[in-house]
């Protein structure tokens, strides 16, 4: 069976310990444990780690190493992140943001995870995401909530 491949953005490790997303974020940590997913990280996530407690840091270290992805940021990512920018689908303060679903979608990433509910799980912000992705030639990139992994 073909693992699916989810990239994970740094509010889903932060929600490991966070009382509001705790719950949904371990279920969904229990099925990563599991190998059920392919797992994608990235130098962002890095970055935006850098200031966090090291009880956050090592939420990472709970992906099974075989099922551990490292991307890198290419000069492609950065060019269509700055696209997200410049066509008002986010602003320049949410340029990780950008870089995140640019990541997962130049990467043909089957689904980005986030806790991010004001720019990147978003109805109307994914609408714009894949419009400019269709445009510029990229494949549609698939924006879900831990929630949405929930096994019910």
């Amino acid at each position: 069976m073909i693992k699916q491949r989810i990239y994970i953005d740094t509010s889903v490790i932060g929600g490991y310990y966070d009382v509001e997303f705790e719950t949904a974020t371990r279920l969904l940590f229990d099925r990563i444990k599991n190998k059920e997913f392919d797992v994608f990280f990235s130098e962002v996530n890095e970055t935006e780690l850098i200031n966090a407690s090291q009880k956050i840091k090592e939420v990472k270290n709970l992906i099974p190493t075989d099922c551990f992805h490292y991307i890198e940021m290419t000069d492609e990512v950065k060019t269509l992140a700055m696209l997200y920018i410049s066509e008002n689908a986010l602003g320049m303060a949410s340029r990780n943001d950008a870089y995140h679903i640019a990541l997962a979608s130049i990467y043909n990433i089957d689904c980005l995870i986030s806790w991010n509910f004001k720019h990147i799980v978003n109805f109307d912000k994914i609408k714009r995401f894949n419009a400019i992705n269709t445009r510029f030639g990229y494949p549609l990139i698939d924006i879900r909530s831990p929630l949405e992994f929930l096994k019910i």
